[in-house]
């Protein structure tokens, strides 16, 4: 059964809180101005290079808060998925690629090719919920298979026709494709980079990513293993007076086949 809500999905819940509050804050306080990138001239001219830094800080308009918002609610199902430990550490150990590679790329690579016309990349964690849908593409099954046709083809038959294959997942693509089609072409060249780092983590090519994990008390690790730890004893102790297990003083000891039989033909007579 599919779980509502943010349950099991506490790294996810604080990620849509800090992508509305962030949105809200920059807007009372009047600091978009601050957030996106233009290589020139806050780059060349001014080195205003914390900007590398600030960029994913937040979006800037409404509408992408919405649809960023949206997405994440539908990635939870990933942090169900992995836990809550590997959610966050992927998203920790993919935020300096997610956030240096966009402007790098921009500066060094696109705009010389594209002589200075593409010079502006748009704030906002675009890239990180790119890489977020790759894990998303490549883990998540969809349940089925449907195809948009056009009309009947030439024989009658409904499969020549003109039409498109689609599944049960590609109603999930479509608010982070507003996402990378908001702002062009600098939201299409950070969506396209989030989705090369999700695609090279999980390919376990990503150097320093794959591997990493924050420490488990961080997202509350041990109260879930005190938590599994009473509930493996309390199992325990049912199998122990059932299959011959004594549990007292938790210490386990086998008093074996025969002892067990003996106690159930007792316990039978």
């Amino acid at each position: 059964m599919l779980s509502s809500g943010f349950t099991n999905a506490p790294v996810t819940r604080s990620l849509l809180v800090a992508v509305v509050l962030s949105a809200f804050l920059a807007t009372i306080t009047d600091t978009k101005y601050y957030l996106w990138i233009e290589v020139r001239p806050h780059l060349f001219d001014y080195h205003q290079f914390w900007r590398l830094l600030t960029w994913q800080f937040c979006y800037t308009n409404s509408t992408e808060v919405l649809f960023a918002a949206m997405t994440l609610y539908q990635l939870r199902v990933i942090e169900r998925l992995w836990g809550s430990r590997k959610f966050a550490s992927f998203i920790l150990s993919t935020l300096p690629y997610t956030t240096l590679l966009p402007p790098i790329l921009l500066a060094t690579i696109i705009r010389p090719l594209s002589f200075g016309r593409i010079n502006y990349l748009p704030a906002g964690p675009t890239p990180l919920l790119f890489a977020l849908m790759a894990q998303y593409h490549a883990a998540i099954p969809y349940i089925y298979k449907y195809r948009l046709s056009s009309g009947m083809g030439v024989s009658g038959d409904e499969e020549n026709g003109y039409g498109v294959n689609l599944t049960s997942k590609s109603t999930a693509y479509i608010l982070p494709l507003q996402l990378a089609l908001s702002q062009l072409p600098g939201s299409a060249i950070a969506a396209g980079i989030g989705w090369l780092v999700g695609f090279a983590y999980q390919r376990e090519i990503l150097p320093g990513a794959t591997r990493w994990r924050i420490p488990d008390w961080v997202v509350g690790g041990t109260g879930r293993k005190e938590r599994y730890d009473s509930l493996r004893r309390r199992m325990e102790g049912e199998a122990g007076r059932t299959t011959g297990v004594d549990t007292n003083q938790d210490q386990a000891r086998r008093r074996g086949v025969v002892g067990g039989l003996v106690d159930q033909i007792r316990g039978a007579a």
